[in-house]
């Protein structure tokens, strides 16, 4: 397996598939899950001539389960760390939930100063700010946080089942085509990673206030999202996004899951492709 150690010692998993010197796209996941989140995307976009890459989080699948450093600034740097170890250039980010909270703070930090981005990819992702404040009264009350911590701590192995087979993907409507294999995946992916990580991590995907991030960015942005995603409110989050984005292109999808890349990945993936190649 391929590693690469960050300043702070940290051992960061990752593939690399695909022609070299073909465009790189690099692959951001959610919490609490692994570069195997996207093996559908890499398949894909490596038959269409990309260079394709993931990298599982810090305490995350097979990266070292440490104790520290799980706040969105030691993500992105970890992603700088993955990006200059490949010297990759001219490379599109795509980030899904907290992902897409570490492609926002690696392309404003890294990335975008460095010259190392051309486009980036925001998919039922975090920013600017999930929990509710005075100053973001459309947020998530902490409370519902609390309550992923005091589930995760009691029993992480059955929350991860409930978060799976239920709102994550969708399964929980009336009509939902439920995949097992699909749940039992989220669930592998999840109990891969530490529990700390997992547990610690919940703050940085909530509580980190990534407006200035989103102001950075000037590179072209896709912001996409569905409509019924019941862990991340698109109205405070991709319609935000695409307010505070200086040049974004927004997708909203009626009916679509937290996960849509994975249950509708033959729509994501076709219109990631075009806006790659406009």
């Amino acid at each position: 397996m391929a590693f690469v150690t960050t300043k702070d010692g940290v051992n960061i998993y990752f593939k690399d598939w695909g022609d070299k010197s073909a465009q790189p796209i690099v692959f951001h996941h959610g919490w609490p899950l692994s570069a195997d989140d996207w093996d559908n995307q890499m398949l894909f976009f490596l038959a269409q001539g990309f260079r394709v890459i993931a990298f599982d989080r810090r305490g995350h699948g097979r990266s070292d389960q440490v104790s520290e450093g799980h706040d969105m600034d030691h993500y992105a740097a970890d992603a700088s760390a993955v990006v200059e170890h490949l010297d990759l250039k001219n490379a599109v980010h795509v980030g899904h939930s907290t992902g897409g909270g570490q492609v926002a703070r690696y392309v404003a930090r890294y990335g975008q100063p460095q010259g190392r981005v051309a486009k980036a990819v925001l998919i039922s992702s975090v920013p600017p700010l999930m929990v509710k404040t005075d100053s973001n009264p459309g947020g998530t009350p902490v409370s519902v946080f609390d309550g992923f911590r005091q589930a995760l701590a009691a029993n992480r192995a059955q929350f991860y089942l409930d978060v799976a087979s239920g709102p994550f993907y969708g399964f929980n409507r009336d009509g939902a085509d439920v995949s097992q294999g699909t749940i039992n995946n989220w669930w592998r992916q999840g109990m891969m990673g530490s529990a700390k990580a997992h547990y610690e991590g919940i703050k940085a995907f909530s509580e980190t206030d990534q407006t200035d991030d989103l102001k950075a960015i000037t590179v072209p942005v896709l912001v996409m999202q569905g409509d019924d995603d019941q862990v991340v409110p698109y109205k405070n989050a991709a319609l935000l996004q695409d307010k505070l984005l200086s040049n974004s292109t927004l997708r909203i999808y009626p009916g679509y899951p937290h996960g849509m890349h994975t249950s509708h990945a033959d729509v994501i993936n076709a219109d990631i492709l075009a806006f790659i190649k406009a």
